[in-house]
């Protein structure tokens, strides 16, 4: 399906304000989101219901939400599961029938607010997937395979995370990191993107990775990716397809290499100028993280 390009900043912010109530519960999870989050905030002023969930910031971020009318919750990780997102789904008093689970860099346009405005009428779908348009280093990426679709906006009680891996600890990250939601019901697609601010800072995008390639790297080791609700399927969602590929090329020799040669040349992320370059060179460094990080657990070094 093809995905509209909508604005970014001030004229999506402001277009907002001017739209009747949307009756949906927002839910961000947040950590030291002080620069993202008024962006994020600000887009969801005609919003029912926004909950920030905190994990003991030590910046401004839960002034910033507080002041903006938010829900501010601490959310306390001691590891295994359930992880962030599936605890305040399971835990918070959510008052509205539908959920839509945002990221403090991501921005809710104001045609997607009035796309989902429209869809949570349709009675027969259990939950809707929107794709991320992905803006990098302050540049949107067209190309680089860089943009993909997550099921964010669902039913209440009707979608729940997969479980990639039950014996997860704070070095993984408190949130999930690339479970997806699993949905009780027929799903839809909307034609509106969310627009998603992917770095904050190479700095913190580094870090974050870092992360990610924990837990990547002992769910890679599971069978299946230890996915058995999602699974991996050539022919099935993208979500699936991307797992089934990764697979196969994790098991290649040279596969960061590879990885990089194909979003920066067959993807055309060389048409993104140089943040395409940084951000392709990104994902085959995370790529070359993960495999150095299996071989050390199947060594034994951890």
């Amino acid at each position: 399906m093809d995905v509209i390009e909508v604005k970014s900043g001030a004229d999506v912010l402001n277009s907002t304000a001017a739209l009747p109530l949307l009756p949906v519960t927002v839910i961000i999870p947040v950590r030291n989101e002080a620069r993202n989050l008024p962006r994020c905030l600000a887009a969801l002023r005609s919003v029912g219901e926004v909950f920030v969930v905190d994990s003991q910031s030590t910046d401004e971020t839960c002034a910033i939400a507080e002041s903006a009318g938010a829900k501010v919750v601490q959310f306390h990780y001691q590891g295994g599961w359930p992880k962030k997102r599936q605890w305040a789904m399971d835990t918070l008093p959510i008052s509205h029938d539908w959920i839509l689970l945002l990221d403090a860099d991501e921005v809710l346009s104001a045609e997607l607010a009035q796309e989902i405005r429209q869809a949570i009428q349709n009675p027969k779908i259990a939950g809707y997937r929107i794709c991320l348009q992905m803006y990098f280093l302050g540049k949107i990426l067209r190309q680089c395979d860089a943009s993909f679709w997550k099921l964010s906006l669902f039913r209440k009680g009707r979608a729940r995370f997969e479980c990639r891996l039950k014996e997860q600890d704070a070095s993984m990250a408190d949130m999930e990191v690339h479970e997806h939601l699993i949905a009780d019901g027929p799903t839809a697609d909307l034609r509106y993107p969310l627009v998603h601010h992917n770095v904050d800072s190479l700095s913190r995008y580094i870090q974050k990775h870092n992360e990610y390639s924990n837990w990547e790297a002992r769910v890679l080791l599971q069978p299946e990716g230890g996915s058995p609700d999602a699974g991996t399927d050539l022919f099935g969602t993208q979500a699936q397809r991307r797992r089934w590929l990764k697979r196969k090329l994790y098991r290649l020799p040279g596969s960061p290499v590879l990885l990089f040669l194909y979003r920066y040349f067959l993807r055309f992320g060389f048409l993104d100028g140089v943040p395409g370059l940084i951000y392709c060179g990104f994902q085959a460094v995370q790529m070359f993280h993960s495999k150095a990080k299996i071989y050390e657990l199947r060594n034994g070094r951890v």
